[in-house]
């Protein structure tokens, strides 16, 4: 192929990536239009579809028209558990769409609680709202019985090219698939109360799903996967006991199992990490639910004016303040939607530094429980994590990482991983010979933070932070 050049698409919570990515994987062009997600009281958070739609169009012809060359193919990065009912026949939709941080489907998970460990076993997912099948039975009891519900790539994908599909990786996050099969399950679609809806055909990341003109000339639709899996993907992570951490709204930490489908048993989950040349690779993940939501909801109180204040305002210690940023729940390893965010250890000497250090130590500090978890699955130690994603531009944050996990932490060198996991297999659909491996390259970190903290002084902190991470939890369960 002469012109091997990719628009990858990563339609997200907090906004929607597009870049123009050459044969190297090298960006000549990005754009973003950023979206913000509408909370609601009772644990609901919405966005609309046709802004999610808009944004996919306006940020993929901006970069297009900055990059100024031709593309092979068109690729989408999707949000994973993000659901919504949608009319096939017209594409137009019917509902909000319903994003995975949602939890009003709650007391529908509750009701199935009998059914927990089954679920586990058979999907490698916990039942919990996060996951797909619950918001959809919602949207069903709730919102309207028309049309399909799905997740929004599969409604991005048929406004684009018609294709009624979704991606291994992204059903396997839905708790309606078996995880050895990777295929849809009429049991599970029972159980949720889903028999006989109409499900997309579920297709490899590596495969040619239409062509669309949305964006100019008649190009292919491929690389379709959830964007976490395209992260893990871009950054190299295709060795059993390799991770890493995107640090976005949420934070997500990933760890590779290669073919083994392992079951967790320490609360964390299993699915598919991608389908490429005809080979399904799984991996095993833990979830933070407020990362750089948590950042936003500083800056709203007036703390810091925006997120790239973070170190400036930050003081050196926290002076023995905590926090436990549960500010929409815990997710992963403690699956609790009741619990609350808290901060402890104030004094009249508090100020602001104190307080902000305190949200980046917390948020550090639950990323360092889900990685002794993904460890503990592994049966290996993880020895250095990767990293990506917005908030791994502070210093103050990734060193926090670095300390409380006590292994060294590589920062990837561009703010596009998401995309350029979904660039890369794009491009094994266009090019046939490309090996798996090839289609990502190599890379060096932009920067390696090394732990500075003694053993010790980790342990103690992590251990008093434990302990108000249960407090967080009686608190939201008693009130």
């Amino acid at each position: 192929m002469t012109d091997p050049h990719v628009l990858a698409i990563d339609q997200g919570t907090s906004g929607t990536k597009a870049v123009v990515v050459d044969r190297a994987g090298s960006v000549l062009a990005a754009a973003e239009v950023p979206l913000r997600p509408q909370y609601l009281a009772g644990g609901g958070v919405e966005q609309d579809p046709e802004a999610l739609f808009a944004s996919v169009v306006a940020a993929g012809r901006q970069a297009l028209a900055e990059a100024g060359v031709p593309v092979a193919a068109v690729a989408l990065a999707n949000q994973g558990e993000t659901v919504l009912a949608w009319d096939r026949a017209t594409g137009a939709a019917l509902t909000p769409a319903i994003v995975w941080q949602d939890r009003r489907a709650e007391a529908l998970c509750a009701e199935l609680g009998e059914h927990a460990d089954d679920l586990a076993r058979r999907t490698g997912l916990v039942l919990d709202p996060y996951f797909s099948a619950p918001k959809m039975a919602w949207i069903r009891a709730h919102l309207t019985r028309d049309g399909v519900v799905t997740t929004t790539d599969t409604w991005l994908v048929h406004r684009l090219c018609g294709a009624f599909v979704t991606d291994a990786s992204t059903a396997s996050r839905s708790l309606l698939t078996g995880l050895d099969s990777a295929a849809w399950d009429d049991e599970l679609a029972a159980l949720f109360g889903l028999s006989g809806e109409p499900l997309p055909d579920i297709v490899a990341s590596d495969e040619i799903v239409g062509y669309t003109e949305v964006f100019g000339p008649r190009v292919p639709v491929a690389g379709l996967i959830v964007d976490q899996q395209a992260a893990l993907f871009a950054e190299s992570c295709l060795e059993p006991g390799s991770a890493k951490c995107t640090y976005g709204t949420g934070a997500f930490l990933l760890g590779q199992l290669g073919a083994d489908a392992v079951r967790s048993t320490s609360g964390l989950t299993t699915s598919v990490a991608w389908r490429l040349r005809g080979r399904t690779c799984y991996c095993i993940d833990g979830q933070v639910y407020t990362a750089a939501s948590a950042i936003r909801w500083v800056v709203d109180l007036g703390l810091i004016t925006a997120a790239d204040e973070i170190d400036s305002a930050a003081a050196d210690t926290s002076d023995g303040v905590l926090c436990v940023p549960a500010l929409a729940g815990l997710a992963a390893p403690w699956w609790d939607a009741g619990a609350t965010a808290t901060l402890s250890g104030m004094t009249l000497a508090t100020g602001r530094g104190q307080v902000v250090r305190a949200l980046v130590e917390g948020i550090a500090a639950q990323v360092t429980a889900l990685s002794e978890l993904v460890a503990a699955d592994l049966g290996m130690p993880l020895t250095r994590l990767r990293a990506d994603g917005g908030l791994t531009r502070s210093a103050t944050l990734m060193q926090a990482q670095a300390d409380l996990a006590r292994m060294p932490v590589d920062v990837y060198p561009s703010p596009h991983a998401t995309a350029l996991g979904a660039a890369a297999c794009a491009r094994l659909s266009l090019d046939p010979d490309l090996a798996v491996a090839d289609a990502v390259g190599a890379w060096a970190p932009q920067h390696t933070y090394e732990p500075q903290w003694s053993d010790d002084r980790a342990t103690e902190f992590l251990s008093r932070w434990n302990r108000t991470a249960e407090f967080s939890r009686t608190q939201g369960i008693s009130s």
